[in-house]
Parts: structure tokens; C-alpha cells; sequence
């Protein structure tokens, strides 16, 4: 609580009411009401860097796609990475049923980010847009994945961990050329899509966001849209279609769901396995699923 405190003070803030956004994994997220009634949030992310990337994507989006407005920025001291103070978007997650016409209109939106160009295969840092190794995306992947296999090797199951490795390889000899550099979300799902009755309100949390080949960001709507409702695949197409053409999605799910599951097999050993143990089973389970073990 110390630390919204802070960044309140920094900001200039005059509040009534402070509620923590629960659902935020990485960075922390707070609703606020100002003294004069109006809704705001103020996001403290995890470091410096996607303090940064944040702020840059949003300013770089906010005329393409409905995103939440950058009303103030402060940087951080010795203590704290620093807050963004966002407008709030008048929507909830879009966590319950995506009809057809919803499913449409998602995959328009989606369309519409990957056809924002980015200046490379990259990422945004307190110190600029830094270009991936060769600026090259295939060989980006190829490195992520080799640097995961020992902490992966730690925690899963021998037999998984050796069928993991032999899919991986042959999934990546099967995928189509990258399609970018353009932006990509990293973390397409439904509670980032904010929605207000049957209608697209708003796309949020853009701290991951990077220059990428758009194949990246359709695992998680593959995974907690069109797997969970089939009938939502064709008008998600359909409506991405309507803005650009849609890469070879059948030669590039297959490599991204286990690229996804291992970087989150990572991600909850550096963020304590206990504390993450429902996301870590999660991940195994889909590990398990890809390779049919």
C-alpha cells in the first residue's frame, strides 16, 4: 500500500477511494476515485522497462485503437519503478460469452494492432527501442526457448521435459515466414479486452507489447476464446480478414502453445512456485497436452 500512496503523492492526486484490480499479475493496479467523482487508475509496473513500454505504446495507439489515455506519468525514484495515471475505459472483461458478432469485432481490433508497424523485431527500454539480436524473430524465439529448457528442466517431469524438447523442434521447422515487424499485444485474452454490453470498449495492459511476427499473439485467443467456444474461430477470422490478410495460424499455434507454456513454467519459478502453483499446474497441463504425454 506504500507504494500507491507514494505515487499518489507524486501525481498530485487529491482521492476519495483507493480498490485494488486483483486481477493484475505482473505489475500492480489500482482504481481510484478523485476528490471531483471521476475514475482513474494508476498502474505501478514491475520495472522501469515496462513503465516505459507502456507509455510509449499507448501513446503510440491511442489514435488507432481505443486504449486507455496516458493522463501523467512519473518516473520512479530509488524505491519505486515509477506509476502511470490512465484514464479508465467505461467496459469490463470480457471474461463471460463471446457471441459471434463480439467475436467479429475482437478480431478487428486485433487486426488493426498488427497493422501498427514497428521500427524492428524489438522492444521498447527506459534507454530506447532496442533491436532483437540480427533483428531476426525466428532466431529470437529459438534463443528464448533454448534459455528456458534449464529452469524448465528443474520443475517438469523427465519424460515431459524430453518430449517438449523433440516437439519443439519439429513444431519450429514447420512454421511460415514471420509476418512484421508490427506491434503485438503478448497478452491477447479476454480480461484485456474490456467490453461495454455486446461492443469493444477498450484493449489494456500493454506492458509486454513489442515489435513482433503477429503469430505470437493468437495463443491465448486460441487458448481462452476459440477453444473455449468453437463457434467464435470463423467470425474472429472473419473480422481480423477484414482489415489483413491472417498468417498460416495451423503451422504457428502449435510452437506458440508450448513457447508460451514454457515461458510460464519460468515466469512462476522467478516469481515463486508456491505462490504460483494454480498457473504453474495450468502450464504443465497444456505442456502435457501438446505432446500428448
Amino acid at each position: 500500500m506504500s507504494s500507491i500512496l507514494k505515487a499518489i503523492e507524486k501525481l498530485k492526486l487529491n482521492v476519495l477511494n483507493i480498490e485494488d484490480v486483483p486481477e493484475s499479475f505482473s505489475s500492480d493496479v489500482y482504481k481510484l476515485i478523485l476528490a471531483r467523482g471521476e475514475h482513474v487508475f494508476v498502474k505501478i509496473p514491475f520495472n522501469k522497462d515496462k513503465l516505459f513500454r507502456e507509455f510509449q505504446i499507448l501513446e503510440t495507439l491511442k489514435d488507432i485503437i481505443p486504449v486507455p489515455k496516458v493522463l501523467d506519468i512519473w518516473y520512479g525514484d530509488e524505491t519505486i519503478t515509477g506509476a502511470l495515471l490512465l484514464s479508465a475505459i467505461q467496459g469490463v472483461p470480457c471474461t463471460g460469452v463471446i457471441d459471434e458478432k463480439l467475436s467479429f469485432q475482437i478480431g478487428m481490433y486485433h487486426a488493426m494492432l498488427h497493422e501498427v508497424k514497428a521500427p524492428g523485431y524489438g522492444y521498447h527500454l527506459t534507454d530506447g527501442y532496442q533491436l532483437l539480436e540480427q533483428n531476426n524473430w525466428r532466431l529470437h524465439i529459438q534463443s528464448n526457448f533454448e534459455k528456458w529448457k534449464e529452469p524448465c528442466k528443474e520443475i517438469l517431469d523427465p519424460e515431459l521435459y524430453e518430449r517438449c524438447i523433440l516437439h519443439f523442434d519439429r513444431v519450429f521447422s514447420a512454421l511460415p515466414d514471420p509476418d512484421g515487424p508490427c506491434m503485438v499485444h503478448m497478452d491477447f485474452r479476454p480480461g484485456n479486452i474490456l467490453v461495454n454490453g455486446n461492443e469493444v470498449a477498450g484493449i489494456i495492459d500493454f506492458e509486454s507489447a513489442r515489435g513482433g511476427s503477429s503469430e505470437i499473439d493468437f495463443t491465448k485467443v486460441n487458448r481462452y476464446i476459440w477453444e473455449v467456444n468453437p463457434r467464435t474461430k470463423i467470425p474472429f477470422i472473419e473480422g481480423y480478414q477484414s482489415i489483413r490478410p491472417m498468417l498460416a495460424l495451423e503451422r504457428a499455434l502449435p510452437l506458440y502453445d508450448i513457447y508460451d507454456a514454457f515461458s510460464s513454467v519460468v515466469w512462476c519459478k522467478n516469481r515463486g512456485i508456491e505462490k504460483n502453483q494454480t498457473f504453474l499446474q495450468e502450464n504443465i497441463a497444456i505442456l502435457r497436452s501438446s505432446v500428448g504425454y
